[in-house]
């Protein structure tokens, strides 16, 4: 009988030869890595590897010297951040960056009017169409806060929310721009162990429910045991790729980050 086989998993995100100078000083060296769709990509490295400045090349912060980064095959780097997040492409920050004053839903909103198509004339004349189109947006947005289990604060201010529950609020916003690629800067550091099992479930849930996500974590132990695949920086360059079993034996990332603590 026939032998049936599994689809190769269709590639989402990938990073193409990617380099950045800041003057003479080299932050990423050829950088080049696939994420596929509906996986767990995580990208670890000791302090100073280049993994935040490598997010801020893919997301529109920093423009690239050279190279590459496609998103569902289009071209995304050098583009304007907004830019990059109509395209498909969502992140999360290491410093949170919420609207502190204003409440959780209408933060959550926020993100979701990147998919709106209101014109300012139809916003000062409050037309039906915008009108209708901003209860869908509160509607979503109630429906994220739901999601990441924040339903019974939609009407706190971002600001007074207790820590773990601002994270859990970015990735609400986020989700608001319904990205095909949710990019998670170190999501769970300053969180207690209780507040990192929380949201190690909400990445897999988000994971069952079809997302693609791609996560800069210093919890080598949270990496290892959540994400499908692994890459690792040093110095800027990629020293390892591939499943966690397999990168976590590498002589290369055992020295220059695991320092033998599997």
């Amino acid at each position: 009988m026939p032998t049936s086989t599994m689809p190769a998993p269709e590639c989402l995100l990938s990073v193409e030869g990617v380099c950045k100078r800041f003057g003479g000083l080299a932050a990423l060296e050829d950088v080049t890595l696939s994420v596929n769709e509906g996986e767990i990509f995580g990208l670890i490295g000791p302090n100073g590897a280049g993994k935040t400045t490598l997010f801020n090349c893919m997301t529109g912060l920093y423009s690239v010297t050279s190279g590459a980064v496609r998103l569902a095959g289009e071209a995304v780097q050098n583009r304007k951040p907004h830019e990059v997040v109509k395209r498909g492409f969502a992140r999360t920050f290491q410093n949170i960056r919420l609207f502190a004053n204003m409440t959780a839903l209408e933060n959550v909103m926020v993100g979701r009017h990147v998919r709106s198509h209101a014109t300012v004339i139809g916003a000062i004349l409050r037309c039906r169409r915008t009108r209708e189109e901003e209860t869908a947006i509160r509607a979503r947005a109630h429906e994220l806060m739901e999601y990441v289990g924040l339903g019974h604060k939609v009407r706190a201010l971002a600001g007074h929310l207790a820590y773990g529950e601002q994270r859990r609020l970015e990735i609400a916003r986020a989700l608001a721009t319904n990205p095909k690629l949710l990019a998670l800067d170190e999501p769970v550091a300053g969180m207690n162990p209780a507040e990192r099992q929380q949201m190690a479930d909400l990445f897999r849930r988000l994971r069952e429910d079809g997302r693609t996500l791609l996560l800069i974590e210093h919890d080598v132990k949270l990496v290892m045991g959540l994400c499908d695949r692994v890459a690792v920086l040093d110095y800027g360059r990629k020293i390892a790729e591939g499943a966690p079993a397999e990168v976590r034996k590498d002589p290369a990332v055992i020295a220059a980050y695991l320092g033998g603590a599997t």
